[in-house]
């Protein structure tokens, strides 16, 4: 069998396909050959402690990036303790030598010749449309001391559906299944699980060696969350428009203790109280944490990294989360040192805590919570990417902060620059001088939020002057350098029935496609194709850099179609504008919430992102002696007779894994049975592994 356990056992080597345009895909290939490859997409070989990412001559920038972002997501899972070698197809032969002979163990270049054409690996929108429908989700559940399996739903899948009281299977044919065990899930749940879930999958007829992946709610790998389509992330900064609108109320108390009685409330605030337990906050320095002071509890750097130990008390037990932020502007050592210092508080407290990666703008509610509504980003940071003389760098005696939230729940306020550009009607911002503290309110801006930012006000000891939009004094603009255009469309001080629409257009296929994104952000702009925004008043043509001639050329075509074709009877002479990615207008970014003029125009390209994760690789020599010396694994995991490991795949005692049972033999009865050390046996080829494990029947 093939059944495996994600939490036991040694590393099994596996080949990832990374596929899409705009939510690309992650599967784990049946095998790790060139005939599973082709040259139109990405491909991961992970080896463990090395990951190698492989680029097709012919992906897309989107599956580039995706494929970097999901490897160091993998690499900061283990720890950082696994290298990441860039691979780009056609050149495997320039990896110096003993990345070379790592990669050529699993994928010999004589064999290369099996890879396929971008053709053959099909289009990448088909596929994600495919991927998406084929997999399904299970319920295990009790049900009068019976264990039930019952089909929940097809894809596309999201977090909502898994239900902390039971388990579930989700069949991901041909690519395996994974097990889900809920926190609430029965004992008779918990402990039955596997033997249903290898039943489930023989009475599908799917063969024997079909892989099986367990996790436990609040574990979930990277590559468990990629089958979700909406898996929670960390919300956008401030608010972000959707089709879906909420009435604004004002929000002055936060009922925590429902939270526990009610899961479904809690996976959708995704709060796991009110923010008032204990908070520690170390800042990274030096590879070393250093404790902040309470007095800056709050205040948080773009240069630096911090961890955050979070304890609160579910009847009667104390519980934690570490929160690890990373700044927009640290550097790789500080993000790398975070996630280590993470990895090393959980140890102290037993495993107990959860973890949650934090980047910056990117903060879940609860995250917000803590400070009590007064969260500020600031620039700049004690950390090493200032440059000499800006070290240490505070705000300054005079800045301005942008403030989004309508209660102390979510409310942070980011520092922007001290121009009049910044400003947004929909939004309500505190400048701070030596003299004088203003409070300055767009005609979109809600009591709420004017209310958070007297809290952020208060900050500074002298006394607030309220400035409202339109009422300006010169004495303001003479703080902000004098008068500039800034983002005030009429739409967006409007709470009218017609929130702003995006849609992606694209000829990847050879036909114009044109499709809907919901819950928008800045980030949903693909720099290969065109997107258009239906702001009902007018509609904007966006450009990114890499669309082709085609899709320019269609554009407005598609955009005038679309007005016609409106049955909420639209003018079909509304204006419509066009521009260029990087040339963004006032009016049009300020339909994204915080626009992010780095994001493009200094943002990492993909050879800068490469260079950034490749940074925090170990000396190659010690990754290889790590990946052939097997000795650590085998001697940690539990040890059980050879009568005892060869039974079926149900009977197996607890925690083993079904793929390498011979990791749980005792190193005297190992050398007995193959007539060598473990360490030799995990030098030879795969195949050979195989046939000795199936004539000890141990497979």
């Amino acid at each position: 069998s093939g059944f495996h356990h994600v939490d036991k056992g040694v590393f099994q080597p596996r080949l990832i396909h990374v596929k899409g345009k705009r939510n690309p895909r992650f599967s784990e290939c049946s095998s790790i050959a060139w005939e599973e490859m082709n040259k139109g997409d990405c491909f991961i070989l992970d080896l463990g402690q090395v990951i190698f990412p492989w680029f097709g001559a012919q992906c897309n920038n989107t599956e580039k990036m995706k494929t970097s972002e999901h490897c160091r997501k993998l690499r900061d899972e283990r720890g950082g303790k696994s290298n990441i070698v860039f691979v780009d197809d056609g050149l495997e032969d320039k990896m110096d030598k003993e990345s070379l002979q790592m990669f050529e163990k699993h994928l010999p270049l004589k064999d290369r010749n099996a890879l396929k054409g971008a053709a053959e690996g099909g289009q990448d929108e088909v596929s994600e449309r495919q991927m998406a429908a084929s997999i399904k989700l299970f319920s295990c559940r009790e049900e009068d001391g019976t264990l039930r399996i019952q089909e929940v739903k097809p894809g596309p899948l999201s977090r909502k559906d898994l239900l902390s009281d039971d388990s579930f299977i989700i069949d991901n044919h041909p690519s395996g299944a994974w097990l889900w065990i809920g926190r609430k899930a029965s004992h008779k749940e918990k402990k039955e699980a596997m033997r249903n879930a290898v039943g489930f999958l023989k009475k599908k007829g799917y063969p024997s060696d079909t892989k099986v992946t367990r996790v436990v709610e609040g574990a979930e790998p990277t590559d468990f969350k990629c089958l979700f389509r909406d898996w929670p992330q960390p919300p956008p900064p401030g608010r972000v428009y959707t089709r879906s609108r909420i009435a604004k109320t004002v929000q002055t108390k936060f009922d925590a203790a429902t939270l526990h009685s009610n899961a479904s409330l809690a996976a959708e605030t995704q709060m796991v109280d009110d923010g008032s337990g204990k908070v520690e906050i170390w800042r990274v320095e030096n590879f070393q944490l250093v404790p902040l002071e309470n007095i800056h509890y709050g205040e948080f750097y773009g240069g630096d990294c911090y961890v955050i130990l979070y304890t609160y008390s579910v009847h009667g037990r104390d519980q934690f989360i570490i929160y690890y932020w990373l700044g927009s502007k640290s550097t790789q050592d500080e993000q790398g040192t975070a996630a280590l210092m993470t990895v090393k508080k959980d140890d102290e407290l037993g495993g107990a805590p959860v973890q949650v990666r934090v980047v910056q703008y990117k903060e879940p509610p609860h995250f917000m919570s803590m400070f009590g509504g007064k969260m500020v980003i600031f620039e700049g940071g004690k950390a090493g990417w200032a440059s000499k003389g800006e070290k240490d760098s505070g705000p300054g005696d005079k800045y301005m902060l942008q403030v989004r939230g309508t209660s102390a729940l979510n409310c942070k306020a980011v520092q922007v620059p001290l121009r009049a550009s910044s400003l947004n009607s929909n939004d309500v911002f505190v400048i701070f001088t030596k003299t004088a503290v203003y409070s300055w309110a767009g005609k979109g801006c809600t009591g709420d939020e004017r209310e958070m930012a007297k809290n952020i006000a208060a900050r500074s000891p002298r006394q607030l002057t309220n400035v409202f939009e339109g009422q300006e004094k010169a004495d303001f603009w003479n703080v902000l350098g004098g008068k500039e255009e800034y983002a005030s469309d009429k739409m967006l001080q409007e709470d009218g029935s017609h929130p702003p629409r995006l849609f992606q257009l694209s000829n990847a296929t050879g036909n114009i496609n044109v499709e809907e994104i919901h819950d928008f952000v800045q980030a949903d702009l693909i720099e290969d194709d065109i997107m258009i925004l239906d702001a009902w008043e007018c509609v904007y043509i966006w450009q990114g850099k890499g669309s082709n001639k085609t899709e320019r050329e269609q554009s407005q075509k598609c955009a005038i179609e679309y007005l016609k074709t409106d049955p909420s009877g639209r003018d079909p002479d509304t204006p419509i504008y066009s521009l260029k990615q990087g040339m963004e207008p006032p009016s049009f970014t300020g339909f994204f919430g915080v626009w992010d003029r780095d994001l493009w125009s200094k943002g990492m390209t993909f050879e800068e992102l490469k260079k950034q994760i490749g940074e925090g690789n170990m000396p190659i020599a010690q990754v290889k002696e790590n990946v052939t010396n097997g000795t650590q694994d085998f001697n940690e995991v539990t040890k059980f007779s050879l009568e005892e490991l060869q039974v079926a795949v149900e009977e197996l005692p607890s925690g083993v894994d079904p793929s390498a049972r011979e990791i749980h033999l005792r190193e005297d009865e190992f050398q007995r049975i193959f007539n060598m050390s473990y360490q030799a046996f995990n030098k030879l080829p795969q195949w050979k592994q195989k046939q000795l494990k199936k004539s000890n029947k141990l497979f």
